[in-house]
């Protein structure tokens, strides 16, 4: 639970203007550069990991739910709202750790997520003009001021 917040402090450090220092500014850039994939990859890696916690909550669930099927005081409750069969309130203790785990870690890929669109919004920023990896720009558009109206010119490159 503590990685996330630490993904948070980070995001929150870069995003915090830079001072007047022009050799942070490059470490900067490639940090949000390369940590908006670095979190993108977390988020999906903790994902994974809380279909995997929800699978077994739920293998767990349904071995309760056969122990509650094979008999009608199978799974009778006590005062205190614990299952009075020992294996029948395991299944279910385990079925809801299992069920924590797997919200603890889909709290963490969404915290991880809105990091990433944070990120990638600080890299857009911080770019200007054309992007570099377009080799022309197939059409142009422009338009001049005249003293009767305006020229406007357009050209298309192929």
């Amino acid at each position: 639970m503590r990685a996330p917040l630490v993904v948070l402090t980070l995001a929150a450090a870069l995003a915090a203007p830079a001072p007047a220092q022009h050799a942070a500014a490059p470490w900067r850039q490639g940090a949000v550069h390369y940590g908006k994939w670095l979190t993108a990859g977390a988020g999906a890696a903790l994902t994974v990991m809380a279909a995997h916690e929800h699978s077994s909550s739920r293998r767990a669930w349904d071995e309760l739910l056969a122990i509650c099927r094979s008999a009608d005081n199978a799974c009778v409750r006590g005062g205190d709202g614990r299952y009075l069969r020992s294996d029948a309130e395991a299944l279910y203790q385990r079925s809801v750790y299992y069920d924590r785990r797997a919200n603890r870690r889909l709290l963490g890929a969404q915290a991880s997520l809105l990091v990433t669109a944070a990120l990638f919004i600080l890299d857009l920023r911080r770019r200007t003009g054309d992007p570099d990896n377009i080799p022309f720009a197939p059409l142009r558009v422009t338009a001049t001021p005249t003293g009767g109206g305006a020229l406007v010119g357009l050209r298309i490159a192929f």
